[in-house]
């Protein structure tokens, strides 16, 4: 781009890394994540918490928006500057407005209005800045065409119908705007521009460390207003290096490889992994993220003895299945995500998993405390086993001669 276009786009190169404009952006995501959280414990039930989950999936179709947008054009250049500003006001309103997604609150405007606006004005000046960017690119001008078509109609304008609607109506309308956007995404084509690897694996993995981020904000929330003492204590560090394990499960060799397989693409296929691993499998681990954020906060709660609870009380119900649930999640995604990029799948991980699923009853059966305990132990086994087993292959891929994810080792990317 040439003359007056430079001043309003700056193309992404393949070298490039994350703007602190993106940075500045995701912080209305840390906002967002809280917002959910704070939805999903307000009324612990099955219905409540799939509208948490339906919240989740908008607010993370928001966020994925832009970092496509941004792998395009430089988000913190020109006329694309002013647009992400716009972008994250209207997302700080649907954030703040997510406790009145569902169900309006007495005076002031109609929440579930102001949230489907809010994100239809997201959508608009995401697809605007998508549509000015492609005005020299055929064929990506043909794919942001061909997706508008369909993932805008849907996504917003069943939100819009949805937020004048109440009960199952309004619900069955929810997830027809989720899923159909996510389907419509799937197959409107493969002809994005993904400029940069290393930018969007950036991206994702900053994500990951904000709902992580989210965990950690839910042990202090679950102990505030509450006297410290050893059991928080204790919890607090239990909880706190769930999180870590959680964080080394995916940083310590899974980012990387996943990372050179985007890079090493060429074609259609990068498109793909870009889609496949970043834009699908990272939801349901931030998803799985927000629900461990849950459990943690509800157990922090039991361990300071809010409302009446004591040192026995058990954690059961919509809390317990939570906290293992939400890590099952989360392993899950990793090796879908893993073995789409790399055709390995991770059977530690789907071994650990399982573990997980059969341990609910056993965890049900114990003192808060001693389920945090047990969740902490069986993530630790996996993490100390993978990281001695694969010791050699995992020392390649993270120190290789060329210090380049995947190389180092031939068998790397199948052992790992």
């Amino acid at each position: 781009m040439t003359g007056v276009r430079r001043t309003r786009f700056q193309v992404v190169t393949e070298n490039a890394s994350v703007t602190q404009l993106e940075l500045f952006f995701d912080l209305v995501l840390v906002f967002a994540f809280t917002q959910v959280t704070d939805l999903a414990a307000h009324e612990v039930t099955a219905l409540n918490m799939l509208r948490a989950l339906l919240v989740l999936a908008v607010m993370w179709w928001v966020w994925i928006a832009y970092a496509w947008l941004g792998n395009v054009i430089k988000a913190d250049e020109g006329i694309a500057r002013v647009a992400m500003f716009v972008a994250m006001g209207a997302g700080l309103i649907v954030a703040e407005v997510i406790p009145e997604a569902f169900h309006d609150m007495p005076g002031g405007w109609y929440g579930p209005l102001v949230f489907a606006v809010g994100y239809l004005v997201i959508r608009l000046v995401h697809l605007a800045m998508f549509w000015l960017a492609s005005t020299e690119d055929r064929q990506l001008r043909g794919q942001v065409g061909r997706w508008a078509a369909g993932s805008i109609t849907i996504g917003t304008t069943l939100l819009i119908v949805a937020a004048i609607e109440h009960g199952t109506v309004q619900i069955v309308l929810w997830i027809a705007a989720v899923v159909g956007d996510m389907v419509w995404t799937f197959f409107a084509g493969n002809d994005w521009r993904l400029n940069s690897a290393s930018h969007f694996a950036e991206r994702h993995g900053l994500i990951v460390i904000v709902a992580l981020g989210e965990s950690i904000v839910s042990i202090g929330v679950g102990m505030a207003g509450l006297p410290i003492s050893w059991a928080i204590t204790v919890g607090s560090l239990l909880a706190l290096t769930v999180s870590a394990l959680l964080w080394w499960a995916y940083f310590d060799v899974a980012a990387s490889v996943v990372e050179h397989a985007l890079s090493t693409a060429r074609g259609s296929r990068r498109v793909q992994i870009a889609r496949n691993c970043y834009t699908f499998w990272h939801f349901p681990m931030v998803a799985g993220i927000v629900a461990l954020s849950l459990g943690l906060k509800k157990t922090l709660n039991y361990l300071g003895g809010a409302a009446g609870h004591t040192l026995h009380d058990r954690l059961d119900g919509i809390p317990l299945f939570a906290l293992y649930g939400g890590v099952v999640l989360y392993l899950l995604a990793l090796v879908g995500f893993r073995h789409y990029a790399t055709g390995t799948v991770l059977w530690p991980r789907l071994v650990t998993a399982a573990v997980l699923i059969a341990s609910i009853p056993l965890g049900a059966a114990m003192p808060a405390m001693a389920a945090l305990g047990l969740l902490c132990v069986v993530l630790a086994v996996l993490i100390g086993w993978e990281t001695l087993r694969y010791a050699q292959p995992r020392d390649a891929v993270r120190h290789g001669d060329d210090h380049r994810p995947g190389t180092g080792s031939p068998d790397v990317r199948s052992s790992l």
